[in-house]
């Protein structure tokens, strides 16, 4: 698509050594973007890979997606960040790369993105959540435990934090990933802390959700920096 050219919406994808599963993953959704979206854009961001997760994306994607190489290994925050303040779509999806809620989940979203919302966020905290493929009992436990945290230390009101699968209207991306400063998975939270702050509105949706083998997330490395990086935004914020 010209740069010049109206873009409906843009997806983006964190990549980081994801070489196995990012080719079906990039030809799935921008199979799904052009029957229901011709005007719209897919990036990858490519977190300092050191496998073949580039070029993958560059050999399927036959100049339909566009890679984004951070200079090295920067964290998600960091690359999600990056997706989103060089987005062009007036609205902005991040999603993960394993897909572990289906491109498809898009409409619900876009929908009520259209409807005014600046902020929709999937949850597989809520009643109609629809999980189809649990994660192990002690990942499970590790993310209930850390969205209680967030809602003690930080703000209520949101059941999952942590569900790669957001949408942001092009003002609300750009306002808020302008002044996120988390680049680890913790980043989630400081962007809807955020969004919160400048009084964008959020809304919480049960999305479709698989749990994927061979996540990039340690159960007790991650958990430990994501715990660190609460308590930083809480005393950053506590004002």
């Amino acid at each position: 698509m010209p740069p010049s050219d109206p873009v409906e919406v843009t997806i983006v994808i964190p990549a980081y050594n994801e070489q196995g599963r990012i080719g079906p993953t990039v030809v799935h959704t921008l199979d799904h973007l052009e029957r229901h979206h011709p005007n719209s854009e897919l990036l990858v961001v490519d977190d300092g890979s050191s496998d073949a997760t580039a070029s993958i994306v560059e050999q399927v994607g036959q100049g339909r997606a566009r890679v984004l190489r951070q200079p090295r290994n920067m964290g998600k925050g960091a690359a999600v960040r990056r997706g989103m303040l060089e987005a062009r779509g007036d609205y902005v999806l991040f999603m993960d790369a394993d897909m572990s809620t289906p491109v498809e989940e898009l409409e619900k979203f876009l929908a009520i993105a259209k409807g005014g919302v600046d902020v929709v966020i999937g949850s597989r905290g809520l009643a109609d959540s629809d999980i189809r493929q649990r994660q192990p009992t002690l990942r499970e436990l590790m993310g209930r435990g850390f969205n209680v945290i967030v809602r003690g230390l930080l703000f209520g009101g949101i059941r999952d934090t942590q569900c790669g699968f957001k949408m942001f209207s092009r003002r609300a991306a750009r306002e808020i990933f302008s002044r996120t400063t988390l680049d680890g998975f913790a980043f989630d939270v400081e962007a809807l802390m955020l969004a919160q702050k400048l009084g964008f509105t959020l809304r919480e949706v049960p999305v479709i959700w698989y749990h994927a083998p061979h996540s990039k997330v340690s159960p007790f490395t991650d958990a430990t920096r994501m715990f660190a990086d609460i308590v930083a935004l809480r005393l950053k914020h506590r004002g």
